[in-house]
């Protein structure tokens, strides 16, 4: 498995886009501090709070994580070899990173126990599915709770607001896909 480097690639676009960290700070409505501790790999950026730095760069989820690869040709991926990037309680291995204009991000997500997608809710454009491995994964989708085990599985459409956790006492494993990629 790949391990991405996100304070220092954050860092680096940040510096190639000619801003300050303060300057960044103030066109996407984070603190500096926050930005500092993310390019020292300090604290792991959620999702959203991520979004909002590479919008002001600009740059997708998708770019962020794509990596020049000498796989460009290929249509397969050993194992090990798929990036990881999650942080610190979830691990998000990215299916297919080596392949360009990718319509679909397929994740393959390990959740610890306690893991949590974040307090603040998810809500993007297109669609997500995801198949349950193994462990329990508790999904709110809007306002409602469910649980989901071993070989169930969700579809909706991102725009609605969501949050995944693994509240159960082992590791949780799913398999996911979204449209169009986030990652």
């Amino acid at each position: 498995m790949v391990e991405m480097n996100i304070g220092v690639r954050l860092k680096r676009l940040r510096k190639e886009a000619g801003f300050s960290q303060r300057e960044l700070a103030r066109r996407s409505g984070v603190t500096n501090g926050f930005i500092s501790q993310v390019e020292k790999n300090q604290v792991s950026p959620s999702v959203a709070s991520l979004k909002k730095l590479l919008g002001e760069l600009p740059m997708s989820l998708a770019d962020f994580f794509a990596e020049p690869s000498d796989q460009q040709s290929s249509f397969y991926c050993r194992q090990g070899q798929h990036p990881d990037i999650g942080r610190g309680e979830i691990s998000y291995q990215l299916i297919g990173h080596f392949r360009e204009n990718r319509a679909i991000c397929m994740l393959h997500e390990v959740l610890h126990p306690g893991a949590d997608s974040g307090a603040e809710m998810l809500s993007h454009k297109g669609e997500e599915c995801g198949v349950v491995v193994r462990g329990i994964l508790e999904l709110t989708v809007d306002d409602e709770v469910v649980l989901l085990s071993q070989g169930d599985s969700y579809y909706f459409d991102s725009h609605r607001s969501h949050r995944f956790r693994n509240i159960g006492d082992q590791d949780c494993e799913v398999v996911s896909a979204n449209t169009p990629p986030s990652f």
